[in-house]
């Protein structure tokens, strides 16, 4: 099992956007310094806690400070964006990356960024609309034929080269044919899942999500999979999960509790689901009623908290219970107190992960 990172992120309305923005990308320096496999970093607009607009930036930024730890988009909301921009920042930003770049995508959640973008989500256009953009840009990115791509949103048109000037549409990907594409599952047996099974592409499970739900984000890329005669691997899958270690039980609960990670869940995370009905997400069991999504049935059910022993014996556990999977990706908090969560971060990949080496 391989460990990674996934930052949304998450810092409270009103925070200094130039602190919290170079606090991030410490981060990343951080966990590169300590092994950590690879890092997501999310896309928003309107959301003030989830406060990146431009995980690219972010991620050109990071590369020049790291070594070894791939960055990704974590994600890239393809119904906000042009695919022929889309298409070039994302192939530039392979080059930088030189190998250490995945592209995560999705079609976008926040009701204020589809109302600026002008998607009517109560029709679902968000999910055809980023179907064809992501078409879209790989088409570009093949060589797409002369002519002229359109929908209600975008308009792209592909002219003939001008070879006695040298104007062509001519820049590809790094990576051949183009860096790893990742699509992130929210819901049961979600659609964004079936097609990561039908593309190949690798799936990521959001945090939210108890192990019942869990099994059906597998059971959704097998479906898509199926469709199109391909075998995914399991070792592809990756699930996220917030995390939080201590020396002991009772000290990594208090902290979860207490500290930063209780601060998110009240602040903006339990606010939110409720709002918008998807406090179901967390249920292990769909009659329970919203009132018993406590913090204390976070801890116990969703959240992976304790001391190493008890880390491991969870994660071993949430690796039975669905069958397997390949990365475990620890959500960002803003690390605070720094020692505590830096000791977290620490034990995570240094004796956890080691701890759990003959999953296979």
């Amino acid at each position: 099992m391989e460990v990674g990172y996934f930052a949304m992120p998450l810092h409270p309305p009103g925070a200094d956007f130039t602190k919290t923005v170079h606090e991030d990308i410490q981060q990343l320096v951080t966990l590169d310094r300590l092994g950590y496999h690879e890092a997501w970093i999310g896309e928003h607009f309107t959301m003030e806690w989830e406060n990146i607009p431009s995980p690219e930036l972010v991620i050109a930024m990071a590369l020049a400070k790291t070594k070894r730890i791939k960055l990704g988009t974590g994600v890239t909301c393809l119904a906000y964006h042009n695919p022929f921009h889309l298409a070039h920042r994302i192939a530039e930003l392979d080059h930088l990356a030189k190998g250490r770049f995945q592209w995560g995508i999705g079609t976008g959640a926040s009701p204020m960024d589809f109302e600026v973008f002008g998607v009517d989500a109560e029709k679902n256009e968000q999910r055809w609309l980023s179907r064809e953009t992501v078409d879209m840009v790989l088409k570009i990115w093949e060589g797409a034929p002369l002519g002229t791509y359109e929908n209600k949103f975008w308009r792209v048109k592909i002219p003939p080269p001008m070879p006695d000037v040298n104007f062509s549409i001519h820049l590809k990907p790094y990576q051949k044919p183009h860096p790893p594409i990742a699509v992130a599952g929210l819901s049961p047996r979600s659609d964004t899942l079936i097609m990561a099974g039908e593309r190949g592409w690798i799936p990521m499970s959001i945090n939210h999500t108890p192990a019942p739900t869990l099994k059906t984000h597998w059971e959704a890329v097998l479906e898509g999979a199926k469709r199109t005669g391909r075998t995914p691997g399991r070792s592809q899958w990756r699930i996220a999960r917030d995390i939080f270690i201590a020396d002991t039980a009772e000290e990594a609960r208090r902290e979860a509790i207490k500290g930063t990670m209780a601060r998110d869940y009240y602040g903006y995370v339990y606010p939110v689901l409720a709002k918008y009905g998807y406090l179901k997400l967390f249920k292990s069991d769909p009659e329970m009623p919203d009132s018993a999504v406590t913090l204390d049935y976070i801890v116990d059910n969703i959240w992976v908290v304790g001391s190493v022993e008890d880390v491991v014996a969870k994660l071993r556990k949430l690796y039975k219970d669905v069958g397997g999977f390949g990365v475990l990706l620890a959500m960002h908090h803003e690390w605070k107190p720094r020692a505590k969560w830096l000791r977290s971060m620490e034990l995570l990949v240094n004796e956890v992960i080691p701890a759990l080496a003959d999953l296979r």
